[in-house]
């Protein structure tokens, strides 16, 4: 009898837990947790395209906003443990807006992604607030390995066109990444990042630079060219002197 009232008092428990936990939610839900990150995805696009001309344009015609809107869905019934419909959301959004997010990935508030055409986010990745995200990009892994396996970007993090930031990597907050970089390493706050694989050319002396001008790196390569290519003068030039004396000499 005693066991009996036990296990009824558990199941009471258990059940005023569960009602604690769902009011909880609807509490977050209707004061505007839920749908305060989107708002934020959507004001970013005016502050962050010059084409953003009218809120028609950017609800209808922003593919980023819309792969945001069903990741942040995915991830919702992803972390309450829903299974397969999350999967499904992520393929649909897929589908249409050609951005491939992982219902597992964690995206901060105020994140851009533009155009966005391409990109691939994994399912361990995390994505810190503001950070801008160009076509082509992938947050991926490195194998087959389980656990933490992709990576975690900082805040007001700018990653190029065509990058590819691969593994656990921790990158900083203020972080360029140029394009068509790989990322095979960590790189620490307020640094640009640029080549094959990414090596960090400079620290960001100015924080408050507009993400806008990522267009701006240095050109890495050519200038090792271009340094190459006066030296070679410069032992051309040694070469014709000694030729001359010795002609002169002989």
């Amino acid at each position: 009898m005693r066991q009996s009232l036990d296990n009824t008092s558990d199941n009471q428990t258990t059940k005023t837990q569960d009602s604690a936990q769902h009011t909880s939610r609807l509490k977050n839900l209707h004061s505007g947790a839920f749908f305060e990150p989107l708002l934020s995805d959507y004001r970013i696009i005016f502050e962050r395209d010059p084409a953003a001309r009218n809120w028609l344009e950017v609800v209808f015609c922003y593919p980023g906003l819309h792969a945001l809107c069903l990741h942040r869905l995915a991830h919702w019934l992803h972390c309450r443990g829903v299974g397969f419909i999350p999967r499904l959301i992520s393929h649909l959004g897929r589908f249409l807006t050609g951005i491939e997010i992982h219902p597992g990935a964690e995206i901060g508030q105020g994140v851009f992604i533009d155009h966005g055409m391409g990109v691939v986010i994994g399912e361990t990745a995390i994505v810190g607030d503001y950070t801008l995200i160009y076509q082509d990009v992938t947050l991926g892994g490195t194998g087959k390995e389980t656990g933490k396996r992709h990576p975690t970007v900082g805040k007001n993090a700018v990653i190029g066109a065509g990058a590819k930031v691969l593994g656990n990597l921790q990158i900083g907050d203020r972080v360029r990444i140029g394009a068509g970089s790989i990322v095979l390493q960590n790189v620490p706050s307020d640094r640009t990042v640029v080549g094959v694989p990414g090596r960090i050319i400079s620290q960001n002396q100015n924080a408050s630079l507009s993400p806008l001008e990522h267009g701006k790196l240095p050109d890495v390569e050519a200038t090792v060219i271009r340094s190459l290519l006066w030296r070679i003068e410069e032992l051309e030039k040694q070469l014709q002197s000694l030729r001359q004396e010795l002609g002169v000499w002989s």
